[in-house]
């Protein structure tokens, strides 16, 4: 039938524009002494996992890598783990986030503060700074104490 690719990019739009999501990635680094990166955001407050938007044309892990080195200088070196996807439609009715666990990797220039990001740290996971994010808090609970995974963030 020749008018099967003209309704499926019809059919494609649609999609788009009623079934729109938007995708970010978020890394949960840890180091070599089991501490944990967050990052502060000029924009928003509390801290926060280091990651982003996921661009077009991007994949997920091509995103964590770029992300990760804009906000902390940070280089992944081995694969990271896919921990999780989850609902964060507090934010966006079709948002998502995909949660790595990064191991491997070694840190470049760290970049210098700026409007998108304030402060970059490393925190012990049972000294945690105050104002830490829920979800980065329900999020370290479930990587690190084995805590019931959620799909919402």
């Amino acid at each position: 039938m020749t008018d099967t690719p003209f309704l499926l990019r019809l059919m494609q739009r649609y999609w788009r524009l009623t079934r729109s999501l938007t995708m970010g990635v978020q890394g949960v680094v840890i180091d070599g002494g089991g501490r944990i990166l967050l990052v502060r955001h000029g924009y928003r407050s509390g801290w926060h996992f280091p990651g982003g938007g996921v661009e077009k044309g991007e994949t997920l892990h091509e995103a964590l890598a770029r992300e990760l080195d804009e906000e902390a200088g940070v280089r992944l070196t081995g694969p990271p783990q896919l921990f999780g996807v989850y609902s964060h439609f507090d934010v966006f009715p079709g948002d998502h986030i995909a949660l790595y666990v990064v191991r491997e990797w070694t840190q470049g220039p760290v970049p210098a503060p700026n409007a998108e990001i304030r402060e970059r740290r490393f925190f012990d996971a049972d000294a945690l700074p105050a104002g830490v994010s829920e979800g980065a808090r329900r999020r370290l609970a479930e990587v690190l104490a084995g805590a019931e995974r959620s799909q919402r963030w």
